[in-house]
């Protein structure tokens, strides 16, 4: 085999990924290790980045190793989760663990910033939530020292590749794709904005320089290649946030296109053709895409992806493995009419975070004594396809058209029954992507474009994948589902205050009681 390859990794929040791949969207190898969250106490959600760049480096030395493609390899760009943080010193080393987009400890910086969410999300895209600007403030609030340590605030992806073209922390970078989680940057613009900075107490002076994804920001050092098995010199592309890069490795590039991310968190994001942050709900974020000039929009629950497999364990407590235990509920559920029986069941499982309202929580609503654990699964997969339509609904007064189709990718994906309940409650086709890794493919992408094996970055983006027919909506079943989702939205919206009043009871809980 001849011609270029390109090493792909992406840096999830319990998976790194690591392939190489060919000019035409094949993944000649792969490999993968397991990254671990600290969870030391209720809130607090940490990963070491030291931990997460030497599990990249093992994914990618087996993945380069297995391919035996090495001398071919042109190339290299990581992607990572976006809304976490962490915080490198004047030698480039961590001085305090990376905060997880799963850690709640900035509530309070959240609420500190409300007054001025609608100006926050106008400029930077995104609403303050679990994001860097909160995440910022609350380390220089309560970890001072620390904070007077850092030399530049950074994402996973960047500060693997930085390190690995061996840059000094001057500089260290973000991607402009990364940036509508800073709540900090004039995203449409790829700029710092003074303004916002100011708002959150913060100095411009720890944050790094921001460039494009498809830009060169190094070249492998001898180190790297070491510890990689890449070889000396082949050029590293700045990459990009891991959900961003994986629309693009969809082939997520026309507007009125959507897509499904069904992992740990459950993600919906619409292509766009313009800048529209969601300044009066702040319940999306918007965000420039890898293909220039383009832009998406996105939501996700929490955890939403939790829920089928909490169910599994928790009230089926199946002891098959986990896929005979989902064959099983599935055929269960298929079986269950629309609607689960006049059953719902609201999917913040881990809280609210588009807004950020952390005291939001899950459950059922209508259960009887005649629902069964069918209509306990299938409710759960109908709950999160209800807040999807409630995205969805956004594009005709965006994009001034509904959406035309849904790809499905991730976990969630392997679910016939999931992926046909959300095309009927939506009224939109969804196709099943044939190609799982779609994270590591747009890095494959932007490697190759930035490297100029690649003109079209959307063009190739399309022609890597053969789709399968798409699953259309059932016109009955859309109809009673759209009946239920009046009902769907009316009881989301009157939760608030007991939602509240629950956190503060749990919250005031007296250990001393039985």
């Amino acid at each position: 085999m001849t011609g270029p390859v390109f090493v792909a990794c992406d840096m999830g929040t319990t998976l790194i990924k690591a392939a190489v791949i060919d000019l035409d969207g094949q993944i000649v190898a792969g490999a993968s290790v397991e990254s671990t969250l600290d969870t030391p106490r209720p809130g607090v959600v940490e990963q070491d980045l030291l931990a997460i760049e030497r599990q990249a480096h093992t994914a990618i030395r087996r993945a380069v190793t297995a391919s035996q493609r090495a001398s071919d390899i042109a190339g290299v760009s990581f992607s990572s989760q976006m809304a976490g943080i962490g915080a490198v010193g004047a030698d480039f080393d961590p001085v305090a663990p990376f905060d997880s987009w799963l850690d709640s400890r900035c509530g309070t910086d959240i609420y500190d910033m409300a007054p001025h969410a609608a100006r926050i999300t106008g400029i930077s895209g995104g609403p303050p939530t679990y994001s860097h600007g909160p995440k910022e403030r609350w380390l220089k609030r309560n970890r001072p020292e620390v904070y007077d340590r850092t030399a530049a605030f950074q994402v996973p992806g960047p500060f693997v590749a930085a390190r690995l073209a061996g840059l000094g922390v001057a500089d260290a970078y973000i991607d402009t794709s990364n940036l509508c989680f800073s709540n900090l940057a004039d995203a449409r613009n790829a700029a710092w904005s003074p303004e916002l900075i100011a708002l959150f107490g913060l100095d411009a002076d720890r944050l790094p320089r921001i460039v494009d994804p498809l830009d060169i920001i190094g070249s492998v050092t001898p180190a790297a290649a070491a510890a990689t098995g890449i070889p000396v010199g082949v050029p590293i592309a700045a990459g990009g946030g891991d959900q961003i890069v994986a629309c693009l490795g969809a082939g997520l590039v026309t507007p009125g296109q959507a897509s499904d991310s069904a992992g740990t968190a459950s993600l919906f994001t619409m292509c766009i053709d313009r800048w529209a942050p969601d300044v009066e709900r702040m319940s999306m974020v918007t965000s420039r895409s890898i293909v220039p000039g383009g832009f998406l929009s996105f939501s996700y629950i929490n955890g939403g992806g939790m829920g089928p497999e909490w169910v599994r364990q928790r009230i089926v407590g199946d002891p098959a493995p986990a896929d005979e235990a989902f064959a099983t509920l599935e055929r269960m559920a298929s079986e269950v009419s629309v609607g689960s029986g006049g059953l719902l069941w609201l999917p913040h499982f881990q809280g609210g975070v588009l807004p950020a309202k952390p005291y939001l929580r899950s459950g059922w609503v209508g259960t009887t004594a005649g629902h069964t654990r069918a209509h306990l699964y299938r409710s759960v997969l109908e709950g999160i396809a209800f807040q999807y339509a409630a995205w969805a609904d956004r594009a005709p007064s965006i994009i001034g058209r509904r959406l035309t189709e849904v790809r499905a990718m991730g976990g969630g994906s392997k679910s016939d029954l999931w992926i046909s309940i959300k095309a009927d409650v939506l009224g939109v086709p969804f196709v099943k992507m044939p190609k799982a890794e779609c994270a590591l493919l747009g890095n494959a992408l932007i490697a190759a474009t930035a490297t100029g094996h690649i003109t079209d970055i959307a063009e190739r983006a399309a022609a890597w994948h053969t789709l399968p027919e798409p699953v259309l909506p059932d016109a009955g079943r859309s109809h009673r589902y759209a009946e239920l989702r009046e009902i769907f939205d009316l009881l989301s919206d009157q939760v608030d205050p007991v939602f509240r009043r629950l956190q503060a009871f749990s919250e005031s809980e007296d250990p001393a009681l039985p």
